[in-house]
């Protein structure tokens, strides 16, 4: 069975012959040193552990799942070791800040980690995920005397962290939700309160977990400005353990080796992060940070899944050649075999593509000297990273299906592994925000920005790149189609400005619209590929060709249909009553 392959000359492509790094981040203040061989030599180690440290994990650890005894999470075998391993590493630290023990790297090569861990292990990868997650939130909004406490173990990943939202009765809509916390003399807090869904609640790595939980302060008003944000460790500092339990483990359908928890605070000590009441606003820090991860999450999937079929598809024989030939051939022959390997393979590289320029957008933000950059680069992230979330995870999990399906009954059983890829994904498109939450958020609060000046500021960056590559060969039939959908993609983001807050019109809209954008983002990317296959005659080359004209020809078309179904409205939606569904 085929062993999961870092991309490694993907990576390199894009880094040096497509997006620039050394140009765009290598230039920026204290990464002078750096260079894109550096940043591949980088991923190379880290596709290295992950293929051969996680991988290997993965189907055992599905099988086996995270238990619960006596009040004990136990993980799947190997998981602990691995983990421990990985912070020795320094791969829990990769572009945390040097001030707390990070190694202070481009925010671009923690998307490329990110992505093979998801490729190799994705429970395993939400344990370091989410640590990064808690650590950004804690930076952004803790007090000094919090972050100096806290953050180096969280910086470097010898503690992790957890993020406890959810409640049985409050899941997108938080200004629902009933955990208190009582103030205590010594300016700590008690926390109490149950909390459901709660990634890597807890574990056996025998470390300290830092929860970062929502809660209501005694004086607190109703609805999400009363919601305020604690940090609660697993350990409190004098090393007695904290008052706070694990309920039970959700049964899941996927990351089965994940504990995914029912978490109980009674009277557990705490200290806020943040201003009272402003505890939303702190963990969207969290949150937003974990919206990006989880697409790239989506992406991962997507290129293990497909690797695995691709390597199927060579090996399976089965029918005839379209020539005629007598006797079986690989299933790779058929056209609709390759129609399947080819959608795995426009979605994946493209959306590594534009995964690393939004990931570019976030180190220019973080470090270029310019304000005026920082703040058009810092929008550009927020544009962005719903389209990355949602379209990232609808079309990883599409493409494991895909995947799965060109193994025929072979991808319904277990020991492939193609059925673990589908369960995996599917949570993808579910947690840290539906994929239509994430909808409503670009269609309802950043279309809206500026007046929609933001949107048409990326489209116009999209605008003048196809501008430039009109007139060469490798992009000159191709730059024109996806002027096409741009366009297309112009004139619905202008009708849905203009809709203002009509919430049923909005809400009509929101999911097309998504994927509109995204494809029109993606067909984007393949023309950058293209452009720089330019003079170029070897196996990466001629894939990347090949594969844009694909995209083009085959799936870019579908924006035209969006947009259609997104000009009907909301009248076919809403008309019917209730009662009749």
């Amino acid at each position: 069975m085929t062993g999961y392959t870092p991309p490694i000359e993907d990576m390199r492509f894009l880094l040096s012959d497509v997006l620039d790094f050394e140009g765009r981040i290598v230039t920026l203040p204290g990464w002078e040193e750096l260079s894109a061989d550096f940043a591949i030599d980088i991923a190379d180690a880290a596709g290295r552990f992950a293929a051969d440290r996680l991988a290997p994990l993965n189907l055992s650890g599905d099988s086996q799942g995270a238990k619960l005894k006596d009040g004990s999470v136990t993980t799947p075998e190997g998981f602990a070791q691995a983990y421990h391993d990985f912070v020795a590493a320094g791969w829990g630290g990769l572009s945390g800040s040097l001030d707390y023990g990070g190694q202070g790297l481009p925010r671009v090569l923690q998307i490329l980690l990110d992505e093979m861990l998801s490729s190799a292990n994705l429970s395993f990868g939400l344990f370091p995920g989410l640590t990064r997650g808690a650590a950004e939130a804690l930076a952004h909004h803790g007090a000094a005397d919090l972050k100096d406490a806290w953050l180096p173990g969280l910086i470097t990943g010898e503690s992790c962290g957890a993020m406890a939202l959810t409640e049985a009765s409050a899941g997108t809509d938080l200004g629902l939700l009933r955990t208190r916390a009582e103030p205590v003399d010594d300016g700590s807090y008690r926390i109490t309160g149950t909390k459901i869904f709660i990634s890597s609640g807890d574990q056996d790595f025998g470390n300290n977990i830092i929860h970062l939980v929502l809660a209501r302060l005694p004086d607190a008003p109703e609805g999400v400005k009363g919601i305020s944000l604690f940090l609660v460790p697993k350990t409190l500092p004098g090393g007695e353990r904290n008052s706070l339990s694990v309920g039970s483990l959700e049964h899941k359908m996927g990351i089965h080796a994940q504990p995914t928890c029912v978490m109980n605070y009674d009277d557990a000590t705490g200290w806020i992060i943040g201003e009272p009441g402003r505890g939303l606003n702190a963990m969207f820090t969290m949150m937003n940070a974990e919206r990006l991860f989880v697409g790239i999450q989506g992406l991962g999937i997507a290129e293990a899944a497909q690797q695995k079929a691709a390597a199927y598809a060579k090996e399976r024989l089965q029918g005839r050649s379209s020539n005629g030939a007598h006797g079986p051939v690989p299933i790779i022959e058929h056209a609709d075999v390759r129609k399947m390997l080819l959608q795995g393979r426009a979605f994946v590289d493209a959306a590594r593509a534009l995964a690393i320029w939004t990931a570019m957008q976030m180190d220019i933000a973080d470090r270029h000297p310019d304000p005026a950059a920082q703040a058009e680069a810092s929008a550009m992230v927020a544009l962005l990273t719903p389209v990355v979330k949602a379209a990232y995870t609808d079309m990883g999990f599409e493409t494991a299906v895909t995947s799965q399906q060109v193994f025929g009954g072979h991808g319904y059983v277990h020991e492939w592994g193609m059925e673990q890829f589908v369960r995996d994904a599917r949570i993808t498109q579910i947690y840290e925000g539906t994929n239509g939450v994430q909808a409503m958020d670009l269609v309802g609060r950043k279309l809206p920005m500026e007046g929609g000046n933001l949107a048409h500021r990326f489209f116009a960056v999209i605008a003048d790149d196809l501008d430039r590559v009109a007139h060469i060969a490798s992009t000159a039939s191709l730059a024109p189609r996806v002027s096409e959908a741009l366009a297309v993609l112009k004139r619905v983001t202008d009708q849905l400005v203009g809709h203002g807050n009509d919430v049923d019109a909005l809400g009509a809209a929101a999911t097309d619209y998504l994927r509109l954008f995204a494809l029109v983002s993606f067909g984007w990317m393949w023309i950058r590929m293209a452009e720089a296959t330019e003079g170029q005659d070897n196996p990466l080359a001629n894939r990347k060709r090949h594969v844009a004209r694909f995209f083009v020809e085959r799936i870019l078309p579908q924006a035209k249909a969006l947009a259609t179904a997104i000009e009907a409205g909301p009248d076919a939606l809403m008309i019917m009553e209730a009662d009749l569904f």
